[in-house]
């Protein structure tokens, strides 16, 4: 957001917050001490930053794009809720330190960690966030889709805010209904300072797309970056829309590519051919229509923002989603190096050491985690994208599989990325000692993206993988009380879980998804007793940014 719109904001709001206390403000909030409680569940990590051999210039890029990244912060908490600038602004005035800190951290006043639920006041979080009027049913926005098909693109658009006037549904692009011009401006700055020529392309097609919410060229030259720095900026998941999964929320990555060991991975990306074609799903369902182009990127992150910060940070991406760039370029992953390991150091590592058997707690390592979260990316590109229904009609899964889409597509992810894990290491591409750590690792970090809660998409994701593979008996609990794995039995169970998920998404089977997800995500048992063995850790990390006092004094 420009900083224009929040020094009107608070113009607005400055009369009210002088003439009340902290109590008056919020009265309904949560306690000091859950609040702190709370925040404790992250533990804090600084990103330290290696600039070296980074010039003046480079130095000037980056402090224009950590600028552009603070105003895409601003945005996204617009996007989650409307009134998160006012909400922001009288916390400031309030004294309520805690809890400006977690709002903070939470992208407003609900917290992700738990089930979104209210931490500054009773009101629910509505679905579909700050996209579509409050009062809205999915009944309403269906039945317009029906009688106003002339409406439906625009409507249906990720690009797009759903609002009520005159007692209809209509859209506003992104590009008119957020300030998105400052953003732009700094990016074009930035794209004529820059000497690496890939950068400079994308940052001036991206810059143009801000303005036009036509990400397609820039999307594609974002897949052709070649120096130093990895830069994502704009609209991308559609997770923070839970009514439909239809809107895209603002995010930004700004890391340091790791050549070498970007390098050493990314033969990997030559067996995605291959990978597709041993899937264990009926040939015409197979997707070899995108493209081959399938970049690693290991890089360090050096500054977050929007979607991407919010509660739960990203250890890995693979973007773009737009399907036409993927059936022309393919996709691209990239891993956050830097965040993995503060997860696997600060979360990972205290939690197998209370769940896992001592049979195979030796055998979890950094290398196996790391490289199932590189298959798991990888994955995303694997398996139906744009597919045919039985009537002919030419559709994508996401249309298709709408609401239930992301925790569909996290499972497979998950589950693909051992099969390819494994594949890979067959063919001699990972070395054969990393199979025994696969599964190990596997397993231990399981409950680490069950905390979050089984309603997110990840979570949910490896509640029905964790079931399925248990009921199965390939995952067990020992005489102690601690989690082993049978390899004998793991891998029908699992190719019986990948069959089931592939074949689900190829057909666009919205009531079959539905009651798969029903079946498997079940909080059981067992994985509540877990759970409490584990509430005492931390569930993730709180980065901060080193990197933006560095440069300070180039920013305006």
């Amino acid at each position: 957001m420009h900083r224009l719109y929040r020094i009107g904001v608070l113009m607005m709001i400055t009369p009210f917050i002088q003439g009340c206390n902290e109590t008056d403000l919020f009265p309904e909030r949560a306690a000091q001490e859950t609040v702190v409680q709370e925040l404790a569940k992250l533990s804090p990590v600084a990103l330290e930053t290696d600039l070296t051999g980074f010039t003046e210039a480079d130095r000037i890029v980056l402090a224009k794009l950590i600028q552009a990244a603070k105003e895409i912060d601003e945005l996204f908490l617009l996007q989650v809720d409307p009134q998160n600038p006012q909400i922001l602004q009288n916390l400031e005035q309030s004294g309520l330190t805690d809890h400006l800190a977690l709002f903070q951290v939470m992208f407003g006043k609900w917290n992700r960690l738990v089930h979104h639920e209210p931490f500054l006041d009773r009101q629910p979080k509505p679905a579909g966030a700050g996209f579509y009027p409050v009062d809205m049913t999915r009944e309403e926005f269906e039945q317009t889709l029906i009688s106003h098909p002339d409406k439906r693109e625009s409507l249906t658009s990720e690009f797009t805010v759903v609002q009520r006037k005159n007692g209809q549904l209509e859209a506003v692009p992104f590009h008119e209904f957020y300030p998105v011009q400052h953003i732009a401006e700094l990016l074009s700055q930035a794209a004529k300072i820059t000497q690496d020529a890939s950068l400079a392309r994308f940052l001036e097609l991206r810059s143009k797309a801000f303005l036009t919410d036509d990400y397609f060229e820039s999307d594609m030259a974002w897949m052709d970056l070649s120096g130093d720095l990895e830069v994502v900026i704009g609209p991308y998941e559609v997770y923070e829309d839970a009514l439909f999964n239809g809107k895209a929320s603002y995010e930004a990555f700004i890391c340091r590519v790791d050549h070498e060991e970007s390098n050493k991975l990314a033969q990997a990306a030559s067996w995605l051919t291959e990978m597709e074609k041993a899937l264990p799903i009926p040939d015409e369902y197979k997707n070899f229509n995108r493209g081959s182009a399938s970049p690693i990127k290991i890089v360090n992150e050096l500054y977050a923002a929007g979607d991407t910060k919010a509660g739960i940070q990203t250890t890995a991406f693979n973007l773009p989603n737009d399907e036409r760039v993927r059936e022309a370029k393919g996709s691209k992953k990239v891993m956050l190096k830097n965040i993995a390991r503060a997860k696997f150091e600060k979360c990972w590592i205290p939690i197998v050491d209370i769940i896992l058997s001592p049979d195979i707690l030796p055998l979890v390592s950094f290398d196996a985690y790391f490289t199932h979260v590189l298959m798991h990316e990888m994955s995303h590109g694997l398996g139906p994208g744009t597919i045919t229904l039985k009537n002919g009609e030419k559709t994508t899964v996401g249309r298709e599989l709408k609401e239930l889409y992301s925790t569909i597509e996290e499972c497979k992810a998950d589950i693909l990325g051992m099969v390819t894990f494994k594949f890979l290491i067959d063919k001699g591409v990972f070395p054969r000692e990393l199979e025994a750590s696969m599964y190990a690792s596997y397993l231990g970090g399981m409950f680490r993206s069950i905390r979050f809660g089984i309603t997110e998409a990840h979570g949910g994701g490896v509640a029905m993988q964790f079931n399925h593979l248990i009921n199965s008996g390939a995952f067990f609990v020992d005489q102690n009380g601690k989690l082993n794995y049978n390899q004998e039995l793991f891998w029908p169970a699992l190719t019986e879980l990948t069959t089931k998920v592939l074949t689900l998404e190829a057909e666009g089977d919205y009531d079959g998804a539905k009651s798969f997800i029903e079946s498997n995500r079940q909080m059981t048992p067992l994985m509540e007793q877990i759970i409490q063995q584990l509430s005492h850790l931390p569930v993730d990390i709180r980065p901060s940014y080193p990197i933006e006092n560095q440069l300070k004094n180039l920013m305006n």
